[in-house]
């Protein structure tokens, strides 16, 4: 088989969100989990895209359609017909910053005979959502990709009998010699280090060895280090705010389609800024702007010549 070379890379499991707003009475049902939102900001900004993941017999076919027609690739997607899908339930509080999270169900985890046998890609972003990638699997993709990035949340969640999910600071600290970006929210890189001081945090996450640092604020936008030059990147304004599921996966999805095209790191925060803000203007993955509004937004906070 020819080796299939793609721009981005997303390892992860789909979830099937139920996503409950304050704003609506009837809770909506959605494509979901950090791969979704990843691979459609990559599209959207031209990139190539391919999913490696798992789900289970209960997969709508329909997100499947959904996906090759907006030309993602899923022939790395695993269907278990006797499995389940992981499916999350989100519930928002009124001002939309805090999100209760329950686990309904998990697929089975993602292994090494899995992984596509002739994949290659620019980046690969490694994305659990409910601890379905092992540290071998990622040794594995690391030799995949020129880039490889991570996002730990998936990883330090864990499940009480209920679906409640609670976070922990166990992760496999081997992860950190195999990657060149980690990305984060605040309060999962405070679980991970134990520091609530978020350059303390940063600057444990350097101490791994890894270059490049992504902290992700909501409202507030996100942080940038680069070797321990930091940047505060601000949030770009959004006409509308209606749900905020997948904003930091879209932050991601922008800042990797315009690292490998070797543009400087503020440019691609920037641009990821500006992916988040126009997620977050419809339901689940429903709406992520066109390539040149991504820019023109991007452009408007890069020219506030932000310094470190």
């Amino acid at each position: 088989m020819e080796n299939q070379n793609f721009d981005v890379a997303v390892a992860g499991h789909f979830a099937i969100d139920t996503i409950r707003l304050p704003s609506r009475s009837i809770p909506f049902v959605v494509l979901g989990g950090s791969v979704t939102y990843v691979s459609f900001v990559t599209k959207r900004l031209d990139g190539t895209v391919s999913i490696i993941s798992k789900v289970g017999g209960d997969f709508p076919e329909a997100y499947m359609w959904w996906l090759r027609e907006e030309g993602i690739d899923v022939s790395g997607v695993v269907k278990l017909k006797k499995g389940g899908t992981t499916r999350f339930d989100l519930e928002y509080s009124k001002d939309l910053s805090n999100r209760k999270l329950k686990l309904e169900s998990k697929a089975a985890p993602i292994r090494l005979i899995n992984l596509p046998k002739s994949l290659q890609a620019k980046a690969i972003h490694v994305a659990p959502i409910a601890g379905e990638i092992s540290y071998e699997v990622v040794k594995k993709l690391k030799g995949r990709a020129e880039v490889l990035s991570l996002d730990p949340q998936g990883l330090l969640r864990r499940f009480g009998k209920t679906g409640k999910v609670t976070s922990s600071s166990s992760v496999d600290k081997r992860l950190f010699n195999l990657i060149n970006v980690y990305k984060s929210s605040l309060e999962e890189i405070s679980a991970l280090t134990g520091h609530s001081d978020i350059n303390a945090a940063i600057n444990a996450i350097h101490d791994f060895g890894v270059k490049t640092v992504i902290v992700t604020l909501g409202a507030k936008g996100a942080v940038l280090s680069v070797e321990k030059t930091v940047y505060n990147i601000p949030a770009c304004n959004s006409r509308v705010l209606v749900d905020p599921t997948g904003a930091g996966d879209a932050f991601i999805g922008g800042f990797l389609t315009e690292y490998i095209r070797q543009k400087d790191a503020l440019w691609c925060a920037c641009v990821g800024s500006a992916a988040a803000s126009l997620v977050i203007e419809g339901i689940g993955p429903t709406f992520f702007g066109e390539k040149e509004e991504i820019y023109q937004r991007a452009r408007s906070v890069y020219e506030k010549e932000i310094k470190p």
